[in-house]
């Protein structure tokens, strides 16, 4: 049984053309309201997951372990306009997970 823990200080939404998109979408949502980014790549998002231990040669239950593992996600980036800040929208496991601002575009 894994646990993710979600990645904090990311909003929930981001406007696009007049609509919003934001957690729990589809990528295709995405693209039907915002088009395509203008960089896409595959990052490694450390999350703490929970995992159990079971040693055979001691005895009692197993034990709960914490740990960082490396979750792969895909990140969309999108040009709002000059002097705006870049939209960085994380997408896993087929929805957007989050939403940011990235830098400020030129």
């Amino acid at each position: 049984m894994a646990i993710l823990v979600p990645s904090a200080g990311a909003s929930q939404s981001m406007g696009c053309n007049g609509s919003l998109v934001g957690k729990g979408d589809s990528p295709v949502s995405l693209l039907q309201k915002c088009g395509e980014p203008i960089y896409r790549q595959s990052v490694c998002v450390p999350m703490l997951q929970l995992g159990w231990v079971v040693t055979p040669y001691r005895a009692g239950s197993p034990q709960a372990v914490l740990a960082n593992q490396c979750v792969p996600m895909e990140e969309w980036t999108y040009d709002r306009g000059p002097g705006a800040f870049l939209g960085v929208v994380r997408i896993y496991n087929g929805a957007i997970e989050s939403v940011r601002d990235g830098e400020r575009s030129r």
